[in-house]
């Protein structure tokens, strides 16, 4: 019989213990703090015994992974019981130490209890446990889509009864009549402001988005009280706005939220330059570049109108082909001949506080040496379930790639992947069946590694892969090296902001 599992310190200290049979916290602690000392140093053991129990353990770096038995219970199958318990913990704790034990303390709980109820082990493996301890229900995702498609009904039956009103009101005004009072208002005259709040601001929020998002449930909604006083109608509308408006629906807006939130604040010269890529790009699941395109942009900010008039010296170390085009104003025999922009009229000046677009560049291409990072998806059936073995390779080792997440769809009522080797970490979304390989930084010291994971599939069923990152670095050696006056050609101190995003990064 099992007796306890417990993850303890190498003195002894109790960080989780799951006791199976009925036992005091003073005897369990009391066991604990004396197996440190039973064993000899110098040995390799897998177990020690007393008079009354056996430890069967399991060392993991600074802490004991610690099964305390019967003496006449099967060391067998507590070796293999430990073996489990083992696997169990880093699927909960990213790092096996003390406070992130004790973080995850309940998690590791109920998983110990799948794999032993009333001292004996049950017939299960790691991916069941993953599966049981997730509790990932049909019905609640049925009622969740239900209730979700009840409120969008809701709320277009307000649009168009808020539009109703609206209308019925300047149909009044143009009439010269004042506006009626509708559902047994005390003044007409307050009906009209108030559905005047109320519609005015839904109208607003009805702007075209780039993909419906389905509104996430955030409560018991509450029926559209006209009467209602303004302070209601403000926070009622305000509800509506928060109800799932902003919701990131590409991977190309995930990457433009990343630029906001890596971009450190820079200290901005009064002659500041902002260099941005964008990089579109297909590759097929077997290799092969179906199409790569890149979009490039210098845009010119002056902030003081004393170095309005003034060149740009730019550095074009590029080999891959680049086609480049200069504004309209800006002088192009001077870019061609000596790689300086400058207006056409040397005597006008750029314009103050806005950005300008000076100088943009395009690479289209199909040559596979072009990829900036490589991904490679192979899938492959075992039985009922698919080993997925994916891995990524930086070709072009000039770049430092941030925040990287590698998106790979799973297929739908299966539970979650079971984790075989990782560099970086991973989010699993179950509400949206996606596994995020996250890594938050690829380059030359870091330009490969590789994830594998298990679970039940097809092999088609992890593609599209997507990618999504952010870089402080351009693709293109395009690059302003100085700024000087037209006038007497004296330098002037400027700032650049250089970012690099992905549009669009997928492997079909």
């Amino acid at each position: 019989v099992l007796l306890a599992a417990a993850v303890c310190t190498k003195a002894g200290k109790a960080i989780v213990s799951r006791q199976f049979v009925e036992m005091t916290r003073t005897r369990i602690e009391g066991l604990l703090a004396a197996f440190p000392k039973l064993m000899n140093t110098g040995k390799q053991h897998t177990f020690v015994e007393t008079e009354s129990v056996r430890y069967v353990y399991q060392p993991m770096e600074k802490l004991y992974m610690v099964l305390i038995t019967t003496k006449n219970s099967n060391i067998l199958e507590d070796l293999e019981t430990l073996r489990l318990f083992s696997r169990v913990i880093p699927e909960y704790c990213r790092a096996l130490e003390e406070n992130e034990i004790s973080e995850h303390c309940f998690d590791l709980i109920f998983a110990f209890d799948e794999i032993v109820a009333l001292g004996y082990r049950e017939n299960v493996n790691l991916a069941q446990i993953r599966t049981f301890t997730e509790m990932d229900s049909h019905e609640e995702k049925v009622f969740r889509a239900v209730r979700e498609t009840q409120e969008r009904e809701a709320k277009a039956e307000m649009r168009r009864k808020a539009k109703e009103l609206q209308q019925a009101r300047r149909d009044a005004e143009r009439h010269g009549k004042k506006a009626p009072g509708f559902g047994g208002f005390g003044s007409s005259a307050v009906s009209g402001g108030v559905t005047a709040m109320i519609t005015e601001t839904i109208i607003e929020t009805e702007k075209p988005k780039v993909a419906p998002a389905p509104a996430r449930p955030s409560g018991p909604s509450k029926a559209l009280k006209l009467g209602a006083k303004g302070k209601e109608v403000d926070n009622f509308v305000d509800k509506l706005k928060s109800e799932g408006e902003n919701i990131m629906t590409s991977v190309g807006k995930r990457s433009a939220e990343a630029a906001k939130v890596l971009t450190s604040p820079i200290n901005m010269e009064s002659v500041h330059m902002k260099i941005e890529e964008k990089i579109s790009l297909t590759c097929g699941r077997d290799g092969g570049l179906q199409n790569m395109e890149l979009h490039g942009m210098i845009m010119l900010h002056i902030s003081d109108e004393k170095f309005a008039r003034i060149r740009l010296h730019v550095e074009n170390e590029d080999k891959r082909g680049v086609q480049l085009q200069t504004h309209p104003n800006v002088d192009k025999k001077l870019f061609t001949t000596e790689s300086q922009i400058g207006l056409k009229n040397p005597e006008k000046s750029f314009p103050i506080n806005s950005d300008v677009g000076v100088l943009k560049w395009r690479l289209q291409t199909t040559e596979e040496s072009f990829i900036p990072l490589t991904i490679n998806c192979w899938p492959s059936e075992s039985g009922n379930s698919c080993d997925v073995n994916i891995e990524y390779e930086l070709q072009e080792e000039s770049l430092e790639l941030n925040d990287v997440i590698i998106t790979i769809p799973l297929p739908s009522g299966v539970g979650a992947p079971v984790i075989g080797e990782i560099d970086g970490e991973y989010r699993h979304d179950s509400r949206r069946n996606l596994l995020e390989w996250c890594l938050p930084v690829i380059d030359a010291k870091n330009k490969s590694g590789s994830l594998e994971f298990s679970i039940a599939g097809q092999p088609n069923d992890f593609f599209p892969v997507q990618v999504s990152f952010i870089s402080k670095k351009n693709y293109c050696n395009i690059q302003v090296t100085k700024v000087t006056q037209v006038d007497g050609n004296s330098p002037v101190r400027f700032s650049t902001e250089t970012t690099f995003l992905v549009d669009k990064y997928e492997i079909l």
